[in-house]
């Protein structure tokens, strides 16, 4: 394997589409570091886990040699990215994005190699763009190529509202990669029309067009929605050691994979040694321990990582779980599962009205954890171990 072909196999890992891959092995073939770009609007100042897969690629690219510009989208976080909303996004003000992209800059460095990384606002040239600037700007795309976006045209057919800043968004982060000169933007799926817009105006001021690489949404604990904080379905990076672990030790096996595949640093030839030995009847708890430790060192060091793996060890011993409880996969809404039924149907109680009597009783646990909550639901892609009284077990995976 030639040392281009190399790369590409590691650029390419996890991603979703590389356009176009002959024009990056030219790039790679000049022999120069490239300018990797990825883009990030401060909507809000904590990072999680959905967030970093694209930083985690960036890292990568370091790793091959490569020079990242960590571009914070100031200017671009006050006009609101439309990007799969159904909405006008309220714009953030300039005091609200200072504040966010200060925080990012303290967290992003926590992955990234800081001297192979260069952080710039693009509020630096905007702030210069007169409004003659602007209009021709504006005047190099039609709004019919505007209205292609999925999330514009859903809109207009629907008769909602399209505000015209909205289509300056695409416009001026596609600028941004003219004026960085970038080799390589990066972004997720949903941002695939921004992308070629950056390439299309690279062409426009006679520059070469940038590759693009789309990196998937990463789910959230529920194993359904995109992750995100407002859903709740969110591992937040600057989270205690101990919470991190214990949301990581909960997703599903299946989802595992997933989150292995787009977080772990580890080699691909590792990853697929762990999946044979699960397929050999190796137990996936094993892998989503050493997972978990990994993502907890990243952000805190290895002795937190120890130390949140001994204390989930030293909650079940406590709760005496039997290694060998019953595993029970049960069906759930796309709303989730009530925990009633979920006692019920776990065989854990002989009806839902007793679960509702054990639950008022504090007699249920939830990993370890006394519930009472009688509204709760175990959405898709939960695995939780359940007990109640004192000898009864199950641990639930919903789907």
């Amino acid at each position: 394997m030639t040392s281009i072909d190399r790369q590409i196999e590691i650029i390419r890992r996890g991603c979703d589409e590389l356009l176009r891959e002959a024009e990056l092995r030219e790039k790679l073939a000049a022999g120069r570091p490239l300018r990797i770009k990825a883009g990030f609007d401060p909507t809000a100042p904590d990072l999680h886990l959905g967030h970093t897969v694209l930083i985690n690629k960036l890292r990568q690219f370091q790793e091959l040699g490569h020079h990242v510009l960590f571009l914070i989208g100031d200017f671009t976080g006050m006009i609101g990215d439309p990007t799969g909303k159904n909405t006008t996004r309220p714009p953030l003000t300039r005091e609200e994005v200072a504040r966010n992209a200060e925080t990012y800059t303290e967290q992003v460095f926590r992955i990234l190699d800081r001297s192979r990384t260069e952080v710039v606002f693009n509020s630096t040239w905007m702030d210069r763009m007169t409004a003659v600037d602007m209009i021709r700007l504006a005047a190099s795309h039609t709004v019919a190529r505007m209205l292609e976006r999925d999330d514009f045209s859903r809109r207009y057919q629907n008769n909602q509202p399209i505000a015209i800043h909205e289509f300056l968004y695409p416009l001026v982060q596609g600028y941004d990669s003219v004026v960085l000169k970038a080799d390589v933007e990066l972004g997720g799926t949903d941002q695939k029309f921004n992308l070629l817009m950056g390439r299309e105006l690279q062409k426009h001021h006679g520059h070469p067009p940038q590759c693009i690489l789309t990196m998937p949404l990463l789910e959230g604990l529920d194993g359904i929605n995109k992750m995100s904080k407002s859903l709740g379905n969110y591992v937040g990076i600057q989270e205690p050691p101990n919470e991190i672990f214990g949301k990581l030790m909960s997703v599903s096996d299946e989802l595992m994979w997933r989150y292995i595949e787009l977080l772990s640093f580890e080699p691909l030839e590792t990853i697929r040694g762990w999946r044979d030995e699960v397929r050999a009847g190796r137990n996936p708890r094993d892998v989503k321990v050493a997972f978990a430790q990994e993502i907890v060192a990243r952000f805190h060091g290895a002795a937190a990582a120890a130390a949140a793996l001994a204390d989930f060890e030293a909650r079940f011993r406590r709760d005496e779980i039997p290694a060998d409880i019953p595993e029970v996969k049960l069906s759930a809404e796309s709303d989730g599962l009530p925990i009633a039924a979920v006692l019920k149907q776990a065989g854990l109680t002989p009806s839902t009205s007793d679960a509702l009597r054990m639950l008022a009783q504090g007699g249920v646990k939830l990993d370890g954890e006394k519930i009472s909550d009688k509204s709760l639901k175990l959405v898709a892609g939960t695995t939780a171990v359940l007990q109640v009284g004192k000898r009864k077990f199950a641990r639930v995976t919903v789907s």
